[in-house]
């Protein structure tokens, strides 16, 4: 299957809340993980419940002490029963998400002590 994504993935783990309406119109909280994030998204790890492809969703980064928030749609979901996750594009707080993750996702990176080889 070809890659569809475009731009670059940053493999990092952040605490996140993720809240959106059931079809019911029930409002939906789940907490879980980013597996990874892009400049525009991220690919997130629910472990309950997942919202349905095309809703729209408010996706709170709380890593930091100043909690980012930004709305997103759902573009696909991984309905693997051990480790459900949800694809997730921004449509609003492009450039806040930017500045406040993405950056800080990269320098978190950058910041990391590289993995001692194995020894054969």
């Amino acid at each position: 299957m070809a890659e569809r994504r475009a731009g670059e993935r940053l493999i990092v783990s952040f605490p996140i809340r993720v809240t959106w309406k059931d079809s019911d119109g029930k409002k939906m909280v789940e907490e879980g993980l980013t597996e990874n994030v892009g400049p525009r998204g991220a690919l997130v790890y629910l472990p309950r419940a997942l919202p349905q492809v095309g809703n729209t969703v408010k996706l709170i980064v709380t890593e930091r002490r100043e909690e980012v928030a930004v709305t997103a749609e759902v573009l696909r979901l991984e309905r693997n029963a051990a480790h459900p996750q949800a694809a997730l594009e921004l449509t609003r707080s492009i450039k806040l998400w930017k500045e406040k993750v993405w950056d800080y996702a990269a320098e978190t990176l950058a910041n990391m002590e590289p993995e001692p080889l194995d020894e054969w």
